[in-house]
């Protein structure tokens, strides 16, 4: 089962935000290939360093959001990123979503700081904040169906079993980062959840009602 898009005739707007992050994404992670171990070590959120020099380790709070693990990593959250994206952009606006995505991001790092303060592993991934997008697509979106290739067939599915896809697609690419090295880290999973919860409580602050029925 495959996602390939949804729903997008309701959408008002061209999702700018959603084709940029996607852009940046991509590219950072190319340097990223390029730059190896040190490049992941400069960049990538380190806990426990951290804490220890917050003002000279700022810019990892922002710059691990658009690292990765591996292709499959990458491919996984920018597919669900495009297929998502669009909508809850459209709802809250260029600007709006743009923060909104910055904050999620954040959540999810500060979710993951908590449960591992005394850790020397690199955090890295858009999952945190791809987890918020989800989060915010479920609460606006609850009748959303997704187009998935499924064989030689294109059918419709609830958004709900394609966002429970991804939660798998990031198990299987977290576990796979995490054996092939240790120096480089893996997915935090903390993250994920964190990233989720702010998501959900963004999207009450910046939409209040939520709910949207999209076409079948």
């Amino acid at each position: 089962m495959f996602p390939i898009g949804d729903d997008n005739s309701s959408r008002r707007t061209t999702p700018l935000v959603t084709y940029v992050l996607i852009v940046l994404n991509v590219l950072f992670f190319l340097v990223e290939l390029s730059g190896g171990d040190a490049f992941i070590m400069k960049w990538a959120f380190v806990p426990s360093r951290f804490l220890s020099n917050p003002f000279v380790d700022f810019p990892t709070l922002f710059t691990s959001m658009f690292m990765h693990a591996g292709w499959v990593h990458l491919g996984g959250n920018m597919l669900y990123l495009w297929i998502f994206g669009d909508n809850v952009e459209d709802r809250f606006g260029h600007a709006k979503f743009t923060v909104f995505y910055l904050l999620c991001g954040l959540g999810a790092t500060f979710a993951q700081l908590i449960f591992s303060m005394g850790s020397d592993i690199p955090n890295l991934g858009a999952s945190g904040a791809i987890a918020g997008v989800l989060g915010a697509y479920i609460l606006m979106f609850p009748q959303g169906r997704i187009r998935v290739l499924q064989g030689q067939q294109v059918v419709q599915v609830p958004a709900l079993m394609v966002i429970g896809l991804w939660i798998v697609l990031q198990l299987f690419s977290g576990i796979g980062s995490i054996a092939q090295t240790a120096d480089t880290g893996g997915v935090a999973y903390m993250a994920h959840i964190g990233g989720f919860v702010a998501g959900f409580v963004l999207t009450f602050l910046f939409n209040g009602n939520t709910t949207r029925r999209l076409p079948g």
